[in-house]
């Protein structure tokens, strides 16, 4: 599976999809039109590790609903990435069996790498 969850309004998505340059062959999921569902969500958890290491603690939302100040189990993480996209970290990036998560220099540099080999 070549796929890419992302939001299409972000303009740091949108230049990490420009890096990647991916091909026809590469699906790309808006997850603001297009939530993530619990099958791939549970296979990106496998992949990762755990549920808060897919989990955006950069969200307005998460200070705003008080999840800051509690201790969040990995049932609740997964809960509320199902809910609400805004609490994806984002881009997802799978190309085959690779996964890369997130938006920072390296993990962006190796995707590039990874789809462009």
């Amino acid at each position: 599976m070549k796929k890419i969850f992302h939001l299409s309004s972000c303009s740091t998505n949108i230049r990490i999809l420009k890096e990647i340059n991916a091909g026809s062959d590469v699906e790309l999921q808006d997850i603001k039109k297009e939530g993530i569902d619990e099958k791939t969500l549970d296979w990106l958890k496998e992949k990762v590790g755990s549920y808060e290491a897919l989990f955006s603690k950069k969200a307005m939302k998460y200070r705003s609903m008080g999840l800051n100040t509690m201790d969040l189990s990995e049932a609740d993480f997964k809960k509320y990435m199902l809910e609400e996209y805004t609490f994806l970290k984002r881009p997802f990036m799978i190309n085959d069996e690779e996964v890369f998560i997130g938006n920072a220099k390296k993990i962006v540099e190796a995707a590039v790498n990874s789809f462009n080999s």
